[in-house]
């Protein structure tokens, strides 16, 4: 899967190379010192981001997740995943997780084209129903946008990279349409 979205690309990895695991620890960096609660905590080392992108990149080696990314000329600047390997008793849906855009290409329709890529593959993976959760107003305004439908919101589920407790508003998507 390839798609153009002006002077950005955006495909699926299905192996990561060393390079590609950089950039996507220093995009995963980037949006926690912007404050995005995305279960890390500030600062967060090169090290620690290395190893969660490694088992993101195993899961997707073994078709349990679909790594999405969104490059631009200077390489990765936004990602999002989605995860396939659902109980058995859950096998048309999957959740979306980890929707990064890097602070200097925001405003872009970057994460608008992500999600597109995201249901995309959802569908061709037979998914029929999606799920996600996000502690960002901005992230909300984009899925209300795009036809998620929200459920709710869960007070003080989560902290900001600061430690402040932060409310997390949760999201689904039916692909039967």
């Amino acid at each position: 899967m390839s798609a153009e979205s002006s002077a950005h690309t955006i495909r699926r990895l299905k192996t990561v190379t060393d390079s590609q695991l950089q950039s996507l620890a220093r995009l995963l960096i980037d949006c926690v010192e912007g404050g995005a609660s995305v279960s890390f905590m500030h600062p967060l080392p090169m090290s620690r981001a290395l190893a969660f992108w490694r088992g993101v990149a195993d899961s997707a080696a073994r078709s349990e997740r679909a790594l999405l990314v969104a490059e631009d000329g200077a390489g990765i600047v936004g990602t999002v995943q989605v995860v396939l390997d659902q109980p058995e008793n859950q096998p048309h849906r999957a959740d979306v997780a980890k929707m990064l855009v890097h602070r200097r290409a925001r405003r872009q329709g970057l994460g608008e084209a992500l999600m597109q890529a995201a249901e995309q593959v959802a569908r061709e993976y037979g998914k029929t129903l999606l799920v996600l959760d996000t502690a960002s107003d901005d992230a909300e305004r984009l899925y209300a946008r795009l036809g998620w439908q929200r459920c709710g919101v869960i007070p003080g589920y989560a902290l900001f990279p600061n430690g402040e407790p932060c409310d997390t508003t949760y999201f689904y998507r039916s692909l039967n349409h």
